[in-house]
């Protein structure tokens, strides 16, 4: 019995384990094993190098400053992404007459894919006719080039990353607000508690678990950030916006140095490992399991 169960899990995994080792698991061992040869300019492993590209890494190159760089960026629209996520899902859970339509425009920006997101945003960042730059004139501020000065570059596709991930957070974190028991509001009310108290002393703590959830998934995204670096800057100007991803694709693509690439890729990985085991040993002692 026990080894017929075992079957028939395994045939109900197969599938997803075909997939995950097709395009997760042999994709990171062929990575591995790029990183400790030096290859010709198709990708063909010559001889064996050891760890003659990591030490490169990091003693040559600008790896450190792209490190920066994208840690600015997961800093910049994963805080904000979370809070104004959070304040749309809190709207969206408002008992209103139509408040279906707030919700789906809440979430819409989930749908956009994201080459259609950075030219929607490329329009607006226009210099010459974007809206933003429309906006400015009247309020009789000068231009800003958003995405030509190395002063706003990063900012502008932290504005665009912030803005495709609301449809997401929106979603979850509404489905953990809609979760929360009606009656630990109403007895918070009856013995006296306002709103702040309620949000503060019920609200949070009950979206601890969705809170955590979400704060994990936005900063394994923000710190594999691609689409919109690509399509809107390609690492510009003067290498503002050039993170650790669209380096490595650089490296790859553009300079056919494959294993150098597939070394900085495996930093990476080795890097969001860390920070998630981090997360879960420091704030999952902060959440709040029912």
């Amino acid at each position: 019995m026990a080894w017929r169960n075992i079957g028939r899990a395994a045939l109900y995994l197969g599938p997803s384990l075909v997939i995950f080792t097709l395009f997760v698991f042999y994709p990171l061992v062929k990575s591995v094993r790029l990183s400790l040869h030096e290859t010709n300019i198709v990708g063909v492993e010559k001889f064996y190098v050891g760890f003659q590209q990591y030490v490169e890494i990091f003693t040559t190159g600008n790896f450190g400053h792209n490190l920066w760089l994208t840690f600015l960026f997961t800093l910049y629209t994963v805080v904000p992404g979370i809070v104004i996520g959070m304040g749309l899902a809190y709207i969206a859970n408002w008992r209103l007459k139509g408040i279906g339509i707030f919700r789906t425009v809440f979430a819409s920006p989930l749908v956009i894919a994201v080459a259609s997101a950075s030219m929607i945003w490329m329009l607006l960042f226009n210099p010459s006719a974007g809206v933003l730059t429309f906006f400015l004139s009247k309020l009789g501020l000068s231009q800003v080039n958003w995405l030509s000065d190395p002063k706003w570059a990063l900012f502008s596709v932290c504005v665009v990353s912030v803005w495709r991930s609301l449809g997401f957070n929106t979603i979850v974190l509404l489905s953990g607000l809609q979760a929360i028991p009606e009656q630990l509001y109403e007895s918070a009310r009856i013995d006296g508690a306002g709103s702040f108290r309620q949000f503060k002393d019920i609200t949070l703590p009950m979206m601890s678990p969705t809170l955590f959830f979400v704060f994990i998934v936005s900063v394994i995204n923000a710190l594999q950030t691609f689409g919109e670096i690509n399509i809107l800057t390609q690492g510009g100007p003067a290498g503002a916006t050039n993170v650790i991803v669209y380096s490595i694709y650089r490296e790859a693509f553009f300079n056919f140095h494959f294993s150098f690439a597939s070394a900085q890729a495996i930093v990476l990985f080795l890097i969001i490992l860390v920070l998630t085991v981090l997360e879960f040993v420091i704030l999952e002692k902060k959440v709040f399991y029912r």
